[in-house]
């Protein structure tokens, strides 16, 4: 990062006439790179009573994600240990290297969704490291139903396989799965979407080689025995791990054939005499260690891998990031300036600001987050034609070098009238539409705090969502700067 020599205050330039954070630019010598600086009143009403409401709604948020981290309860955790089994965030623990974290995805996936507690829809899925390669990694929780596929869980799965394929992140799949949940196999199987596509996927994803590894730590029956099937290598446990489409009973009451599930389908047939699996391990830890090494051999081209980067190579924000509870307000119809935000999630507070005196509803411009560069797309009011142009020309710059995107939205869509339908909205409209999936690079899209998301965001196109506005959800905050973070460290 450019040594900052010397500064000079400019004068503060307002974006729209009701603007309410003013926000100037400190310039560095010989750089068009300026540190953002605002001026936050800490000692307002507004500070006060913004920072109430965002930290109950915070605590709200984190007391339900200590929830369903506890898995099914207590009883089937006991049930689970007693097989000698680790929990499925403990395996990841151990597969992920020692002193990285494990960036959890989806985490409130099912809450309250069905009548049955579902939590994390029964299946963990995130991004960890292994041997300094971005993985992503789904593990299914026993815990819950048995690690049976609910609808939500298969939407979680397709998801993760998503972003992994997009990203060109290896899948490890720990799985210990009863299968589909049989109740609701009707939502579960028929359509494209549904638990067929998680094959399909893995087909896909092993033929544009990006690899499929499948650690059978359980029971892995019916629909779900395809997925180590169709994994590039696969490693069952000695004991715990199985594989077959139909389970004793069932091989008992179609065939009267009565057989264990160790000699049916266990690691030792599978390993000596089917050859399904390529693997055998003694324990889960076995298992772990020989997924870890697996990673190591892999020499895959392409797809990222973890800089190596420590706090100590680029700077922490200027401002903290706590006070970005405090910034936005309660009332939803009240604007706030979005680089107060931008200026709290960038290191050092380094903004290289694109296109500023044109379009100035949209807010664009470069920075990095933990030395990875990104670039930056904030709203800051409705888009007009100049607006959705420099969008589009911004993105374009961004596809073509590489450089992820953030999106902070907060947005009720575009101007509209007969003077905005002449100047042509429309299509400038459509040219942000156009650019925007062409982005290989890693997307975020974020929902900046109390904002609003039209129909014209288009973000199902991301590849990884935070949704820390007030939406329609009872979950409305998510304190995001960290995982953010997080995860740009890992690139």
């Amino acid at each position: 990062m450019l040594r900052i020599w010397t500064t000079r205050r400019l004068a503060s330039q307002c974006l729209i006439p009701w603007r309410m954070f003013p926000t100037t630019l400190i310039s560095t010598r010989n750089s068009s790179i300026g540190i953002l600086h605002d001026t936050l009143d800490r000692n307002s009403d507004s500070y006060t009573r913004n920072s109430k409401v965002m930290d109950e709604l915070v605590s709200q948020l984190h007391s339900h994600i200590l929830k369903v981290m506890e898995g099914g309860g207590p009883e089937a955790v006991k049930r689970h240990r007693s097989r000698n089994k680790l929990l499925p965030r403990e395996r990841i623990d151990h597969l992920i290297d020692p002193g990285s974290s494990f960036f959890e995805l989806c985490q409130l996936a099912g809450h309250e969704l069905y009548q049955e507690s579902l939590p994390s829809g029964g299946i963990v899925i995130g991004i960890g490291i292994i041997h300094k390669r971005l993985c992503m990694l789904v593990a299914n929780d026993p815990t819950v139903k048995g690690g049976s596929y609910f609808p939500i869980t298969v939407k979680k799965h397709l998801r993760a396989q998503e972003i992994a394929a997009q990203c060109k992140l290896p899948c490890i799949y720990l799985v210990d799965s009863g299968g589909a949940f049989l109740p609701k196999q009707a939502e579960v199987f028929p359509d494209k979407e549904n638990f067929g596509r998680i094959f399909y996927n893995q087909a896909v994803m092993s033929s544009e080689s990006i690899p499929q590894i499948a650690l059978v730590l359980g029971s892995c029956t019916a629909g779900g025995a395809y997925i180590p099937a169709m994994a590039d290598v696969s490693v069952m446990v000695k004991g715990n791990g199985t594989i077959f489409l139909a389970g004793p009973p069932l091989v008992k009451a179609a065939t009267g054939e009565e057989v264990s599930a160790e000699d049916l389908g266990g690691a030792t047939i599978h390993c000596r005499t089917s050859g399904v699996s390529d693997y055998f391990a003694h324990d889960e830890l076995h298992a772990l260690a020989i997924g870890r090494d697996i990673v190591k051999n892999l020499h895959m081209a392409g797809g990222p891998e973890v800089s190596g980067q420590t706090r100590a190579d680029y700077k922490e924000p200027l401002y903290d990031v706590k006070e970005l509870r405090t910034i936005a307000p309660t009332d939803l119809k009240q604007p706030f300036d979005v680089r107060s935000i931008i200026a709290r999630i960038l290191d050092g507070s380094e903004f290289d600001e694109f296109k500023k005196l044109y379009g100035t509803t949209l807010v664009t411009g470069f920075g990095r987050i933990c030395g990875q560069p990104v670039g930056i797309l904030g709203n800051n009011g409705i888009l007009f034609m100049e607006s959705a142009q420099k969008g589009a020309h911004f993105i374009e710059l961004c596809t073509q070098r590489n450089i992820p995107l953030i999106f902070l939205q907060n947005i009720t869509g575009f101007m509209v009238g007969s003077k905005s339908e002449a100047s042509g909205i429309a299509k400038a409209g459509a040219k942000m539409d156009l650019f925007w999936p062409l982005n290989s690079s890693w997307q975020s899209i974020i929902r900046t705090f109390c904002g609003t998301l039209s129909l014209h965001s288009n973000y199902p196109y991301s590849m990884i969502q935070f949704i820390s506005s007030q939406d329609h959800s009872s979950y409305r905050w998510k304190l995001w700067s960290w995982q953010l973070c997080n995860v740009w460290t890992c690139i």
